[in-house]
């Protein structure tokens, strides 16, 4: 069977009180061998989904958005207005120093589940290497969808249950059942559980792609036409 942590969101965050290189270096593990994903799979996959004012879910230290910054730039592709918020404020201070002299990105320390932003406020938002440390994710996805403006897209990636060649299935399993005992990881989860998730909080799921134990998902904020209801 596999196990479900029932921390807090504040056990979750004291987990994350670890030195930002640290974080950068398990966060590293973590991607390869548990989310069996790339350092620039990620970077295509989050960096074309900004435009406009963008929100930057659980950015962490920033070490992925600081390599999408710079993807961006190399492609020369529109500048945005990046909002980064963060639950664990040690993350969130290595943020602070990484872009102290970047213009654009204002870093807030904030939860997901209670966003500090007016309804409507965004036209993109990324959840990297997130969902799986969140203790409530409907009430994450219900608060990104309320921020987002209609027409707005969301992009995740949700590290799933492991699978797979058995070497390597076990190798993720080990890695999870570390993280669930350290407090960094919540929980994985099944593809089609997230996707009910997103169309619960009232997304339209545009596009899903399955790669090692990772689901890559985008969906929008539906535009309500004149004369239909919400």
């Amino acid at each position: 069977m596999h196990g479900i942590s029932t921390k807090t969101k504040e056990e979750i965050a004291a987990a994350y009180s670890s030195s930002p290189w640290w974080y950068d270096v398990r966060g590293f593990l973590i991607l390869t061998f548990a989310y069996r994903s790339t350092l620039w799979a990620q970077v295509r996959f989050f960096g074309g989904n900004i435009r406009g004012r963008h929100l930057e879910v659980a950015i962490g230290t920033g070490t992925l958005y600081e390599f999408i910054h710079r993807w961006r730039r190399w492609k020369k592709l529109p500048e945005a207005s990046v909002a980064g918020i963060d639950y664990a404020l040690p993350m969130l201070a290595g943020a602070q120093r990484r872009f102290a002299k970047t213009p654009g990105i204002e870093l807030q320390h904030a939860d997901v589940a209670a966003l500090p932003y007016d309804d409507n406020s965004f036209d993109s938002a990324n959840i990297a290497n997130a969902v799986h440390c969140f203790p409530d994710v409907d009430a994450g996805l219900r608060d990104v969808f309320r921020v987002l403006k209609p027409g707005g897209r969301l992009a995740a990636n949700v590290l799933l249950y492991p699978r797979g060649p058995r070497p390597l299935r076990w190798l993720a399993q080990k890695i999870d059942d570390w993280g669930i005992r350290k407090g960094i990881l919540y929980t994985p989860y099944q593809e089609e559980d997230i996707r009910q998730r997103l169309q619960a909080a009232g997304f339209l799921v545009e596009f899903e792609q399955i790669s090692g134990n990772t689901y890559n998902v985008a969906a929008t904020k539906p535009v309500v036409l004149e004369g239909q209801s919400a």
